[in-house]
């Protein structure tokens, strides 16, 4: 329900966890015992979820972080843009270009700047034309 909205939150650095196949009795219990925020579209599991629920009425990710914005008071550092993996949330660490070498396209490992990896996952990421699109985005949703 809220998949594009966490890939988005883990792109501005927001630790985010997405739970879409879990039950929303576990999820609420995990929201709780892990101190987070649980947000939802769901009424039902809102008004059962605890004191730390947002209930976000609309489909749109940008109109779900305005009504972020406008309910909590979301911390944005920009230096923490593109530093969580957008699959499994984990934080993304360097990779020497040898290593990147092995896991990239040829093209890839020949020119780009700089290799992340995903410890959780294994996923690559490196600069190119997605990272300043979404950069850009981001700036948008959370910082005007």
């Amino acid at each position: 329900m809220l998949g594009r909205l966490a890939r988005w939150l883990r792109f501005a650095g927001f630790d985010t966890v997405f739970l879409p196949d879990v039950p929303d009795s576990l999820v609420a219990q995990r929201s709780r015992e892990e101190g987070r925020w649980l947000l939802t579209r769901d009424r039902h599991l809102a008004a059962r979820a605890g004191p730390r629920v947002v209930l976000l009425r609309s489909g749109s990710v940008v109109e779900q972080v305005a009504e972020l914005r406008a309910r909590l008071p979301l911390a944005v550092d920009r230096t923490l843009f593109l530093t969580r993996c957008s699959v499994c949330n984990a934080r993304l660490v360097e990779v020497p270009r040898a290593e990147a070498g092995e896991r990239v396209p040829p093209y890839v490992a020949a020119h780009a700047a700089r290799f992340l990896s995903c410890p959780g996952c294994g996923r690559m990421y490196w600069p190119g034309s997605h990272p300043g699109r979404i950069a850009r985005t981001l700036e948008t949703l959370f910082l005007s």
